[in-house]
């Protein structure tokens, strides 16, 4: 019978991941960035996309969150369901007419992250991990509230 990583196996394949992704997706943006907001706003408008300026600043901005977001390991499922609504939108403004393959501008690459940011959502960050970091504090934060005597005031 097939099982999956269990352990430190699967947290440092998880956190292979997040990086990996993490940095595509800066790299994205950046790109953007360097261009200049204006001009990657003009392309958008020359792919159709409605409102190309606001788009462009949103799509910025949630390409930034979600590269942070993804690398640290942290809140990823507002960043990652933002993350996938731009890459769908890329597939349907963009990508989508052109058949899969890259080559042809198609839209693998857009899928490829869309199913990434899915599994990092479903999944969650592992244990190398912001939010790891944070559960344990809670949880030792928990544990010493629990451990405080109990004691009954009457009236």
């Amino acid at each position: 019978m097939y099982r999956s990583l269990t352990g430190t196996p699967r947290d440092v394949a998880l956190l292979v991941a997040r990086l990996l992704l993490a940095y595509i997706m800066v790299m994205h943006s950046w790109k953007k960035i360097d261009a200049g907001l204006f001009d990657t706003a003009a392309v958008f408008a020359k792919f159709g996309i409605p409102l190309a300026i606001g788009a462009a600043s949103f799509t910025i901005v949630v390409e930034l969150v979600f590269s942070v977001s993804v690398a640290l390991g942290v809140r990823m499922v507002l960043p990652g369901a933002m993350m996938t609504f731009v890459m769908a939108g890329a597939i349907w403004f963009v990508h989508g007419k052109n058949g899969l393959f890259m080559a042809d501008n198609g839209w693998a690459l857009v899928g490829t992250i869309i199913c990434a940011t899915l599994i990092l959502m479903s999944t969650g960050p592992g244990r190398f991990s912001v939010d790891e970091l944070l559960s344990r504090q809670a949880a030792r934060r928990m544990e010493q509230t629990q451990a405080i005597p109990r004691q009954t005031v009457s009236v």
